[in-house]
């Protein structure tokens, strides 16, 4: 037994000599520093480690798992923890109009801020998905922007800030320590070139689906509104959604319309439903609301030339244009400086109905949900009480949003007039009190009827929602 020890001690000890002779005669340099990051030993902020491949095979408390960036397919890796902390990060871009740091898209328990580091590292084939070797990474202290709308909740959408001077980053990390480089998971970076083209001019940003939301016949009526006046495409944060919606969604997506991104926030925190702590009380506003309104503006801030931010149960609708293209030619030479465009909600009591029943349509009835072009008549404005806005935006002149207005941007923010293009938003009265000849009759959509109609309908037959002997 003594000499099968002292065997396998000397066959260590000649390997391990060998290996040291080999990497330290060129092949691989070698230096103190390498090392310490293999053993876990204190680095210096800021400092580049390189990891050979070599070294970490050969070390079985160091395999290369630990040397590698561990990214899981996007679809699966919205919502990633940061390492050490009760924090989230979301997604990472490169902000040319911040001199290239990279912004992180997080969110930040506000009274638990601790110390935060980017580790940023060159991914060996920055190509291929899935796990890679890291050649580089480096690492420097955070600086961490919580957004001032939380609306008084324990965490809010927050930007942390990361700066690679030395090195052309492909992938980020947050965490706690600045030395905790092969432990984290990493994000990769979007956004790396500015683009003066986009694949599309026009974009929706809505923000959450979540509560088994079912209101598929309203929803496809608004899509198809959407795309005749010049949507190109739409995005959408999904936490939870009713059977029926989940069809459509996978029919705009196999059709190119939409792109659903998986949200699922309540697997990290206690989600409010409201927007007011005292009355729907959770961790976070609305589901991550405001986190999801900025995560789309900067997934698209090279892929569209405008983005309208809004809710699932809203038109931005142009009423002296035919078409959001044409609306915003006239208003960026009106304002050429602005990207910016503040539009007036106004709403739509789901309560008061069309009385000629010209779109009670039969094939409509097995569908669930609202059929929105019933509902015709809008409530007057209230005195001394603003409409809320939602927003067109340029992408790549805002910084942070909130729900209703821009919190950072470049130039002027403008209020366009009710009359040249306003909301229509279907849902519960606000003035529940006013009897309809109180209010005003507005058949805007109506004069989509002609391609609207078909067009509804051959979107419920591709989801599978119209009954065999309405089609």
């Amino acid at each position: 037994m003594k000499q099968r020890y002292l065997g396998l001690l000397a066959g260590v000890c000649t390997f391990t000599v060998s290996l040291l002779m080999w990497w330290h005669g060129g092949i691989i340099p070698w230096d103190q520093h390498r090392l310490s990051v293999l053993l876990d030993q204190p680095q210096t902020a800021g400092t580049i480690t390189h990891i050979p491949q070599l070294m970490v095979s050969a070390l079985k408390d160091h395999q290369t798992d630990r040397a590698t960036i561990h990214e899981e397919p996007e679809t699966a890796n919205t919502i990633t923890r940061i390492h050490g902390s009760k924090h989230l990060m979301v997604s990472a871009f490169k902000d040319h109009r911040r001199n290239g740091a990279i912004r992180v898209i997080s969110i930040i328990k506000r009274q638990d801020l601790q110390e935060l580091y980017c580790v940023l590292c060159v991914h060996n084939n920055a190509r291929t998905k899935g796990d890679g070797a890291l050649s580089q990474c480096v690492s420097s202290k955070a600086q961490v922007e919580i957004h001032r709308d939380h609306f008084g909740f324990p965490y809010g959408t927050s930007d942390v800030f990361c700066t690679s001077p030395s090195i052309k980053a492909t992938h980020v990390s947050i965490s706690t320590h600045s030395n905790a480089i092969e432990s984290l998971k990493y994000l990769p970076i979007h956004n790396k070139e500015m683009k003066e083209s986009f694949k599309y001019s026009f974009t929706v940003c809505i923000s959450n689906l979540f509560g088994e939301y079912n209101n598929a016949l309203q929803f496809v009526q608004t899509m198809e509104v959407y795309k005749l006046i010049g949507i190109q495409r739409v995005v959408i944060y999904n936490s939870s959604c009713g059977p029926d919606v989940e069809k459509v969604l996978k029919h705009y997506s196999k059709e190119g319309t939409m792109e659903v991104v998986p949200w699922p926030i309540d697997k990290f925190l206690k989600p409010s439903h409201g927007w007011q702590p005292a009355q729907s009380p959770g961790d976070l506003h609305y589901y991550g609301q405001l986190t999801t309104l900025n995560e789309c503006i900067y997934r698209y801030m090279y892929q569209s030339r405008y983005l309208l931010l809004n809710d699932i149960d809203e038109i931005i609708m142009p009423y002296k244009h035919k078409s959001l293209g044409d609306l915003m030619d006239t208003l960026q030479k009106q304002h050429p400086a602005s990207g910016v465009f503040n539009i007036e909600n106004h709403i739509f009591p789901k309560t008061q109905f069309d009385d000629s029943g010209r779109f009670s349509r039969p094939e409509w009835k097995s569908v669930p949900g609202l059929n929105i072009l019933e509902h015709i008549y809008r409530e007057p404005d209230r005195k001394n009480v603003m409409n809320p806005t939602k927003m067109i935006i340029d992408p790549r002149r805002v910084e942070q949003t909130s729900v209703h207005t821009m919190l950072k941007h470049f130039g002027p923010a403008i209020k366009v007039p009710f009359d040249v293009c306003h909301i229509i938003h279907v849902r519960v009265p606000l003035q529940g009190h006013l009897h309809k000849d109180q209010l005003y009759e507005d058949k805007k959509l109506w004069e989509f009827e002609e391609k609207l109609i078909p067009n509804i309908n051959h979107a419920l037959n591709e989801s599978g929602l119209l009954l065999k002997s309405a089609t």
